[in-house]
């Protein structure tokens, strides 16, 4: 079981618990009973992935950008494009390329034509590693248990509507 399971279900949701002491208490507990859930599911679907990666030796931040790389035309990218695809600071997309290249997954180059851009490739073992964490994690579902496709469609859907308003994207 993975750590953000417990071993043993509690015999009421204790979030609905939270949520009905809160409205009689507060107020309104819809926003609160939402990010709740969410805060508890997020912790769930990271300890699954962190789970089914962790014998690949990677992190799921290491696995994404991994994903990334396989998903570029040329084989290769920019760090700058990295991070901004992957929505991260630059000091933590060089961390996690560090550690790919470290562990040969991938290796930084020279761009051919821009002498600040730094690209970053995927390797032929990082292809091999990525192929069984993938293999891995679509096993583990990424840790959504109990949703069918049409429900995780819907899921996302909504979930996108909230980035999208806090400015995520346009």
């Amino acid at each position: 079981m993975s750590s953000g399971a417990r071993n043993t279900a509690l015999p009421f949701d204790p979030i609905a618990k939270a949520a009905q002491t809160w409205s009689e208490r507060i107020g309104s507990n819809t926003s609160m009973a939402a990010v709740t859930n969410v805060m508890r599911v997020q912790q769930i679907l990271q300890a699954t992935v962190d789970d089914v990666l962790k014998p690949h030796g990677l992190t799921f931040a290491r696995y994404e950008a991994l994903v990334l790389l396989s998903f570029s035309s040329r084989g290769s990218l920019p760090m700058r494009l990295m991070g901004e695809r992957l929505q991260l600071h630059p000091t933590s997309i060089t961390n996690i390329v560090d550690r790919l290249e470290a562990d040969g997954l991938a290796r930084r180059l020279p761009h051919p034509n821009d002498r600040r851009t730094t690209l970053v490739e995927l390797t032929d073992a990082g292809r091999e590693r990525l192929t069984a964490a993938t293999t891995a994690v679509t096993g583990a579902e990424f840790g959504f248990v109990g949703l069918q496709d049409k429900e995780l469609a819907e899921l996302t859907r909504l979930l996108t509507k909230v980035r999208q308003a806090a400015g995520d994207f346009e």
